[in-house]
């Protein structure tokens, strides 16, 4: 792999103490190459411009998938990684789904160990501050033919986070539009969701609303994800998330969070929820707590729920008296190499530069 280091760090450019999450990025990026069958001309150069013709086929077709996942500092200024691996099985079964070349372990974990190695001083010093990190691989064949490209590109970008939201959300259960559909892209990564999501997303905002908690396409009456999280309620005593299936993204937080659930004795459930369940659970009183998790946000609590324009109050628990608040610090104190890690997760990066 060829390195080439910035003539000059933007580092004192970034205010740690004041990061607005997808605003500066750190000096270096990696680049790897797919052309004529093989992977090739991989390298880590200074962050910046990348030049494609205006026929590369991810500008017409929309043959793009991305990651999304972060690394850590404990307080002695070690670097983690936390689950890599899953992020790579991720994207490779993104990458299948839309027709796209899977991205080999070595070209993966070597271009994400070295870049982030290389720019660790752009990893937050904080609890709870992180790197966020960005693989993504796109077409870049230039003939313009509605078919899969030959070409592609794949790179991985970083940026220093800090929390996502700052507060609980208010959460509008969608009744018209949908994020995915049965046999859809719903499980991937793929870039069009995304896109697809900001309109909707967009009337919430001006009806007041933070975020969408997304419903079946068919009926509109099974919970689905909420935003770009999955999502979590605490309902009849038991931790309810909807089960991952083509409509819902597999995600690496969620999946961290049941594990650690289980291990800390809640009572578990990855079911299909109705949407009826959850009104019900207002009620009764039996839905105690809901909240969205994901790379991004790790974990963020609901405050309202609204459906057919009656907004739903959450119970008010005291922050550290909820489920929320301990499992995101079980989560935390992992990824932080403060407390132990029993799952495997934490993965030390060395330095090697």
């Amino acid at each position: 792999m060829k390195i080439e280091k910035t003539l000059r760090s933007r580092i004192e450019e970034m205010d740690f103490n004041n990061i607005v999450f997808g605003n500066q990025y750190s000096d270096h990026m990696f680049c790897s190459e797919f052309k004529n069958g093989e992977w090739k001309n991989s390298i880590i150069k200074p962050f910046g411009n990348i030049m494609f013709s205006p026929i590369s086929l991810v500008f017409h077709y929309g043959q793009a998938v991305f990651e999304g996942m972060k690394a850590y500092k404990d307080e002695n200024e070690n670097v983690f990684l936390f689950r890599p691996e899953e992020n790579l099985k991720r994207i490779n079964r993104s990458a299948t789904r839309l027709e796209m070349p899977n991205i080999p372990k070595n070209i993966f974990l070597n271009g994400l160990k070295k870049l982030i190695d290389l720019d660790r001083d752009w990893i937050p010093k904080n609890y709870g501050q992180s790197l966020y990190i960005r693989p993504f691989l796109i077409a870049t064949d230039g003939v313009l033919s509605a078919k899969p490209s030959k070409d592609y590109m794949f790179m991985i970008i970083s940026t220093p986070a800090d929390t996502y939201y700052k507060h609980p959300l208010k959460i509008k259960i969608e009744e018209k539009y949908s994020r995915s559909a049965s046999g859809g892209v719903g499980f991937t990564k793929a870039a069009g969701n995304y896109a697809s999501s900001f309109y909707p997303t967009r009337l919430a905002h001006e009806e007041g609303f933070d975020q969408i908690l997304w419903t079946d396409s068919s009926t509109h009456t099974m919970i689905e994800e909420s935003g770009t999280m999955n999502v979590f309620f605490y309902l009849n005593n038991k931790l309810i998330t909807p089960k991952a299936n083509d409509n819902i993204l597999s995600g690496i937080t969620c999946k961290s969070i049941l594990s650690l659930a289980k291990k800390e004795g809640f009572f578990v459930e990855e079911r299909s929820l109705n949407v009826s369940e959850i009104i019900k659970g207002f009620h009764t009183g039996e839905l105690k707590e809901a909240f969205g998790c994901g790379t991004a946000v790790v974990v963020n609590d609901f405050q309202t729920i609204s459906y057919k324009g009656n907004n739903f109050l959450l119970p008010n628990i005291a922050e550290k008296k909820r489920i929320s608040f301990y499992l995101k610090k079980k989560l935390l104190d992992i990824q932080h190499n403060r407390s132990e890690d029993p799952f495997g997760w934490r993965v030390l990066l060395k330095r090697d530069l």
